[in-house]
């Protein structure tokens, strides 16, 4: 970790002396996001459900995700770092030390090579098509599937992309599974790939994958995991995101088990400040590896939601969202169903 906090610094300083007109390259983001949430089955401690991360108040006015950024690009040597606060620091890094909890970015890269670069630090997450900035995804809250995987990592990645721009891979050295500081019973690496593929600006293919563990080195286990994701934008109105994710890990000290998560997303624009978005999810964990309830049955939910987006201006969006999940459990308050509705309202500077 301290190696990753060193070479963040390094390029910064590289950065910052390379050239002297070197205050052109910096640029300055901010992402606020407020939110209310009624969930109909009345959680307790007015807390959604535990695989929820993001929006998990009931009944109450809360910021999501607050965040001012803070990024550095030249010709070969770029950096970002981003300082948050709201339910998606509070409940995803929950088990971080404090000072790391509001840490969203720190991550720097040299390029290497004509079309290689070299990035060290805590970044985005290699997997998904979900971050926890709402007002860049189709609805207002993330599914199942990118709640109980990473949203960022930290580790060292390689990345390039061919000439045409059409292709793009990277490989990753990381932290864990969603991790800034590796816990001390955790010493073997995590490794992660990805490739991409976007022939035009209408389709998008996307595999990813991670190599490692989560749980401590006595357990001899080991992780794998795999994304998959099909975007395509048919014209500027219609819009469709198909996934599925697979993933095999130990539910105890001897077997394996698997869960799997598939979806689909589809949205429409009616006008260009006004959309629609429809969600199917599923997501089946038969031996609790990740998501445990309070039956110890498996945890196999099926999600539908349907949302309105209102653009006020291209920087201010309000969202309106009805959510249902069902599952083969009364794992919601002693119910087998939840409703959920949530409204947010979202500024990007």
């Amino acid at each position: 970790m301290k190696f990753l906090f060193t070479f963040v610094f390094l390029v910064f300083w590289l950065g910052l002396n390379a050239q002297k007109d070197s205050t052109a390259a910096f640029t300055f983001s901010a992402y606020g996001e407020l939110y209310y949430s009624y969930d109909f089955s009345k959680p307790i401690n007015n807390e959604k459900p535990n695989f929820i991360y993001n929006h998990k108040k009931h009944n109450q006015i809360d910021a999501n995700l607050i965040f001012a950024k803070v990024s550095y690009n030249k010709k070969n040597v770029r950096a970002n770092v981003a300082a948050m606060a709201g339910n998606y620091p509070q409940y995803n890094l929950a088990s971080e030390p404090t000072f790391y909890q509001h840490i969203l970015e720190a991550n720097a890269g040299i390029k290497l090579f004509k079309n290689i670069w070299l990035d060290a630090g805590i970044m985005p997450s290699h997997i998904g098509f979900e971050s926890a900035i709402s007002a860049d995804c189709f609805t207002p809250t993330r599914s199942m599937l990118a709640e109980n995987s990473p949203y960022f990592e930290t580790g060292i990645k390689l990345s390039t992309s061919s000439k045409n721009q059409q292709w793009s891979y990277s490989i990753l050295l990381l932290n864990g599974w969603q991790k800034i500081n590796a816990p001390s019973n955790i010493k073997q690496p995590s490794f992660g790939l990805q490739c991409s593929y976007k022939p035009n600006d209408k389709l998008l293919l996307n595999y990813s994958n991670f190599i490692g563990s989560d749980k401590p080195d006595s357990m001899n286990a080991v992780r794998v995991y795999h994304n998959i994701y099909v975007q395509y934008f048919a014209n500027k109105k219609l819009a469709y995101t198909v996934g599925l994710d697979i993933g095999k890990d130990k539910y105890d000290n001897v077997n394996y088990g698997y869960w799997l998560s598939p979806i689909a997303i589809v949205k429409y624009t009616i006008k260009n400040n006004f959309a629609l978005a429809a969600r199917a999810e599923y997501f089946n964990d038969n031996k609790e590896i990740m998501i445990q309830t309070n039956i110890g049955k498996g945890f196999k939910v099926w999600g539908l939601s349907v949302n309105t987006d209102y653009s006020i201006s291209d920087k201010i969006l309000c969202r309106l969202e009805g959510k249902l999940y069902s599952a083969s459990e009364n794992i919601f308050s002693n119910y087998s169903k939840a409703f959920i509705i949530t409204s947010n309202i979202s500024f990007k500077l």
